[in-house]
């Protein structure tokens, strides 16, 4: 008999804690790996009008990790609603939408746009708050000001039914203070983090290794730093539903997320180092669960 990993959040049943991380599960992922066994798949976020994304190199390879820059390179909500969130719609397992804006304002309109289209809201488990993205100009105020991620979250809160998540970064003094200000503002969970401001250089010409200069930091090197996070705001706010992200490759670094907090998890680096490390991940969690 398989074990149960079945989990609740939202009101909702989701089948395991196992999501994947928004922006690493595009392309021909869904070809490839039975999303039906996830518990979710939060998709890349999407903003108001489409986005080109950051100029290349966009991504390389560190010790323990990656840095990336893309820059929220999307289609822009209209062919989002109207053509790519029904390739995902069709699989048996919920939907987490990202979306990312310029203001308060910006955010608030995508997710009444959410809340108004046709698409099943009954695949939609929530809204995911991209507050903390380091690769767009702008993009770190969200979730470094506390009284941005309050009035950011909370214009949302007021224009959909659907739980709101919100996503924090790790490049703050307090996460704490950001994640009550989420909550007071009615955030239905926490998730933490994304990635760390960081920087690669080729020595011999002087030069960064990403095109935009600085990327997000994402892979086994940030694990530490997104358990203590996870850690320090479930100390702080016991009830709030956390989501764990970073460095997770394994069944065991599940585990250790789980011992810090955290409700379920998001995997996103692994994806590109195994395509179906989530459904590895999540066999060996079933084994390592019933021992």
């Amino acid at each position: 008999m398989s074990q149960d990993l079945s989990i609740r959040l939202f009101g909702k049943a989701f089948k395991t804690p196992i999501m994947v991380a928004s922006g690493t599960f595009g392309g021909i992922y869904d070809k490839v790996v039975d999303l039906n066994q996830l518990g979710a798949v939060v998709l890349k976020s999407v903003t108001v009008n489409p986005r080109k994304g950051n100029p290349p190199p966009r991504i390389v390879e560190t010790a323990s990790g990656t840095i990336n820059s893309i820059g929220l390179e999307n289609p822009g909500i209209e062919s989002f609603l109207s053509d790519e969130i029904h390739r995902y719609l069709a699989f048996d397992t919920f939907i987490i939408i990202s979306i990312a804006g310029k203001s308060p304002e910006e955010f608030a309109f995508l997710a009444k746009k959410i809340q108004d289209s046709d698409i099943d809201k009954s695949k939609i488990a929530a809204i995911e708050l991209n507050l903390s993205c380091p690769n767009v100009a702008g993009g770190l105020d969200f979730s470094t000001k506390s009284d941005l991620a309050f009035s950011t979250t909370k214009s949302v809160k007021e224009v959909t039914k659907i739980p709101v998540i919100s996503k924090l970064s790790p490049n703050v003094t307090d996460i704490v203070v950001l994640a009550k200000a989420c909550v007071d503002a009615g955030a239905d969970a926490i998730s933490l983090i994304n990635t760390v401001k960081a920087m690669a250089v080729d020595w011999k010409t002087g030069k960064s290794l990403i095109g935009s200069q600085v990327g997000g930091l994402s892979g086994p090197a940030i694990k530490p730093i997104a358990l203590r996070f996870v850690y320090e705001v479930r100390q702080a706010l016991p009830a709030v539903p956390i989501i764990g992200i970073g460095g997770i490759m394994n069944a065991h670094d599940v585990l250790e997320f789980f011992s810090v907090g955290a409700n379920a998890v998001q995997i996103g680096t692994a994806n590109f180092v195994e395509a179906d490390i989530t459904v590895r991940i999540t066999d060996d969690l079933r084994r390592l669960w019933r021992r």
